[in-house]
């Protein structure tokens, strides 16, 4: 899997996402279906876009005790997604417990991936709500050393931490990183850069939400990531 561009489906309903794709014609990116989407419409939601041919990230976040995200992937495994995430927080034991869960009986498994810290978290945030005190940057990389360790196959981090992630933890180990804008808005988002720059600092993957699906022409917004990014 080389460098792509993960359109973030964030929508209420199976109706509302397809329209959006049906924009894109003969078109088939990268989506990444989240929690709103899978909690509304569920596993078929899934197995609608993979008959269109679409790649898919499923993006549920899975954080519990061992056990229960094994089952849980298990479960997952059988929709057949590209990639699917859970929380580096939730420890190693439990991402080695998800990497046993999601492979197969013939071996084979989607890949899996640990979220470091959301791009919505800062220092500030980390130290008040968390009782975090090392500095963010220093997390992260212990949250992917952590993931690699236990088998994963990368991380979500933040596009500006992507250079040292995989200083750390090999290039082969994939970076997936959200908080991806054209412009210097942020919105709800705190550690972001330009698809551009994400691509100088090293993300493989960028997950785009807004400044595409809420763009007056979708189509030419992906394609203008696609090019900043891709090449």
């Amino acid at each position: 899997m080389g460098k792509d561009v993960i359109v973030a489906c964030d929508f209420a309903t199976a109706d509302e996402t397809m329209a959006f794709l049906d924009r894109f014609g003969g078109e088939r990116p990268f989506v990444k279906i989240g929690m709103e989407l899978y909690y509304a419409e569920g596993p078929e939601i899934v197995r609608a876009l993979k008959r269109r041919g679409h790649r898919i990230f499923l993006d549920l976040k899975l954080h519990d005790i061992p056990n229960t995200v094994k089952k849980a992937m298990r479960v997952l495994s059988g929709l057949d997604v590209d990639l699917c995430n859970l929380h580096a927080a939730g420890t190693a034991a439990m991402m080695e417990a998800a990497l046993e869960g999601l492979t197969r009986p013939d071996g084979t498994r989607p890949l899996l991936i640990a979220v470091t810290q959301l791009t919505s978290t800062d220092q500030e945030a980390m130290e008040r709500d968390l009782l975090i005190r090392e500095p963010l940057e220093s997390v992260v990389l212990h949250y992917a050393q952590t993931a690699r360790r236990a088998g994963l196959d990368g991380v979500v981090c933040s596009p500006l931490e992507a250079e040292r992630v995989h200083a750390a933890c090999g290039k082969e180990f994939l970076t997936v990183t959200p908080g991806v804008r054209f412009a210097a808005g942020q919105d709800d988002q705190k550690r972001v850069t330009t698809p551009a720059r994400a691509r100088e600092l090293g993300s493989d993957y960028i997950v785009v939400g807004r400044p595409i699906t809420a763009a007056e022409d979708p189509v030419a917004a992906y394609r203008r990531c696609v090019s900043d990014f891709v090449g």
